[in-house]
Parts: C-alpha cells; sequence; structure tokens
C-alpha cells in the first residue's frame, strides 16, 4: 500500500509539500500540487486516517451517547448530529445503553468508550446520569454537551427545552375544553424531565380547582407497551376520567389503542394529549393532540457548540426552545357525564 513518502517520491517534492497538498493547508506552488495529485491518482494513494488523526491531533469524529437508538425522540436527535457533522466533513460515532447493568452504568460505559476512543467531543442524552458523573467525564473529556437536560453546572454547554411549560401547556389544553376528570400517564420518576412536566401540569390543573388527590395517577417508562398497561389499570378500577395526559407520545398512542379496544371513543368520550409531538402523531385516527418539542433544534444546536469547541469554527448556536401545543382530532369538549 502506498505511503506518503511514495507520493512525495513519484511527485519529485518533499513529504511535507505532498502533506500541505494533502491536508489543503500551508504554501505550495500550483505546479507542486498537479504533481501530487498525479501520484496520488497513479498510485491509488489512501491516506491513514490514524497518521493524519495523529498530525492533527484530531480523529474528526464526535462522540454521541443516548440510551436508545429505537423510538421517535432519539432517532431525530441522531439523525440532526449527524447531518451537521457530515456537512462540516466530521462524523458522528454513537453508543447506547446496553447490558445488565443499571441505566446509569451503562450511560457511564457508553460515555467513557466514546472519549475512550479520542473523540474530539462529546454529546450526551441521559436521564439516568448524576450532575456529579457529568462533571466527572468532563475531567476526561472537557468538550462536551448536553441534550434535552438542565445539569448543575452546565448552563452554557446544557440544550434543554423548558418541560415545565410543557406540561402547562397540556393542562390548559385539557382545561379549556371543560375537562376536570382527569388522569395522567407518566413516565419515568428517575427522569427529571418528566418530573417537570408532571409538576407543571399538576400545578396548573390545581390552580382552576382541580385537586391533587382528584388526579389519577399512572406510571409509564415512556414505551407503548407501557401507556396501555397503565390505560388497563385506569379503566380497571373504574376511574372516572374525561381527560387523559401522557408524559410522551409512545404511551398517548397506545393509550389512545387500548382506550378505544375499551370501547371508549377518543375524543368523545376521553380526549387524549401527548407529548413530543412524534412524526406518526399527525397521521393516527385521531391525530394526536400533543406539545411539540424541538428534539431536532436542542441536537443540532449542541453539535454546532461542539464543533465551534473542537474545530474552532464560529457557527450560530442558540439555547432557546419553546414548547408548543399542537391540537389535533384525539382532544374535544368534555362530556357532560364522565
Amino acid at each position: 500500500m502506498a505511503t506518503i513518502k511514495d507520493v512525495a517520491r513519484l511527485a519529485g517534492v518533499g513529504v511535507g509539500t505532498a502533506s500541505r497538498v494533502l491536508s489543503g493547508k500551508g504554501s505550495f506552488s500550483a505546479e507542486a500540487q498537479a504533481r501530487v495529485e498525479e501520484a496520488i491518482k497513479a498510485l491509488d494513494f489512501r491516506p491513514s486516517s490514524t497518521a493524519r488523526a495523529l498530525s492533527l491531533r484530531s480523529t474528526g469524529t464526535v462522540g454521541v451517547f443516548v440510551p436508545d437508538f429505537k423510538g421517535p425522540f432519539y432517532g431525530p436527535m441522531l439523525h440532526a448530529i449527524d447531518t451537521e457533522l457530515r456537512r462540516h466533513g466530521r462524523h458522528m460515532v454513537a453508543a447506547n445503553g446496553c447490558g445488565h447493568e443499571d441505566a446509569r452504568q451503562q450511560a457511564l460505559d457508553g460515555a467513557r468508550f466514546l472519549i475512550d476512543r479520542e473523540c474530539d467531543g462529546l454529546i450526551v442524552s441521559s436521564n439516568a446520569l448524576r450532575d456529579a458523573d457529568f462533571v466527572d467525564l468532563q475531567q476526561r473529556q472537557p468538550r462536551i454537551a448536553v441534550v434535552n437536560r438542565q445539569v448543575k453546572g452546565f448552563k452554557s454547554t446544557s440544550f434543554s427545552v423548558d418541560h415545565r411549560l410543557g406540561g402547562r401547556l397540556a393542562a390548559q389544553a385539557l382545561l379549556g375544553q371543560g375537562h376536570r376528570h382527569i388522569a395522567i400517564i407518566q413516565g419515568p420518576q428517575s427522569a427529571p424531565d418528566n418530573r417537570q412536566r408532571v409538576q407543571a401540569f399538576l400545578d396548573e390543573v390545581g390552580r382552576h380547582g382541580v385537586a391533587r388527590d382528584r388526579v389519577a395517577i399512572e406510571d409509564g417508562d415512556f414505551t407503548a407497551h407501557s401507556g396501555w398497561q397503565a390505560t388497563e389499570r385506569l379503566l380497571g378500577r373504574g376511574e372516572r376520567f374525561t381527560g387523559l395526559f401522557c408524559a410522551n407520545d409512545q404511551m398517548a398512542m397506545a393509550a389512545m389503542s387500548c382506550l378505544q379496544s375499551a370501547g371508549r371513543v377518543v375524543p368523545r368520550d376521553v380526549s387524549v394529549v401527548g407529548y413530543d409531538d412524534a412524526d406518526i402523531a399527525a397521521f393516527l385516527s385521531p391525530r394526536l393532540t400533543t406539545v411539540r418539542i424541538a428534539i431536532g433544534d436542542m441536537a443540532l444546536n449542541a453539535c454546532r457548540m461542539i464543533i465551534n469547541l473542537c474545530y474552532r469554527t464560529e457557527l450560530p448556536v442558540s439555547q432557546q426552545f419553546m414548547p408548543e401545543l399542537v391540537v389535533r382530532e384525539s382532544l374535544g369538549p368534555a362530556p357532560r357525564r364522565p
């Protein structure tokens, strides 16, 4: 396999000149460039990525950790990051949570794997990690950004939406249609964004006279399966609710299916509001009312910040992401009798 020395020898130039032509940096004549390019073509030369990384002290890669590669939340996040990196000639190395350890240990293992691969920067989205874990990771990789979470001490490098406002918007959607018999299917209590949106929802309905003990709450884990099971438990207990808020769209979709299989018509009998605005939410029957979260925008801006830190660019970066209520057919007036 040809080396940079072979290219320089065939082109009749020094190794330094050949390297400058390859990198496009530094000074070299048009004649030298032409000879080097001709030698590269003749030798079918492929630069060594390892050697290039050593010379530039950069691998040209950014590590990304997400808990799961599946589902409508992390897919758009990864797509936004990969697209932006490729636009700037860089690449993504991704890791997700797997194994028999708990979610926190999986996240630590995944992040450390990416750091060990000498990624130039790190983007992390995890509810399982503690604030202190991010501090420890930053000691090993100073260029780190956090997506969908506010971490103490990482204000300038955290990219998250106002989930409290999102919870209030969901509550206002149901209250505005006259719903006072309300149920919630929440996500894991370990997830800060879940706690924020659910607490804000409860606070808002409380301000309108719906006491906390009148709101039926079931636990889910953000999966469709858990949404179906939680809805079955609500129905099995005989809960009288006309409005249902689900802490993400996957649980909301399953809840609508479960309700309708039990003979409850959405929204005639029960209105359903989700959270995230997954792509499929607009193509259900009925279409799902939900709180839109700028998943791709959060990831894109986190990626731009890392690119700026790693490669001395000056891309525009924003940390302002506002949730938005998207009203569709799953929301309707409260029936007179629940």
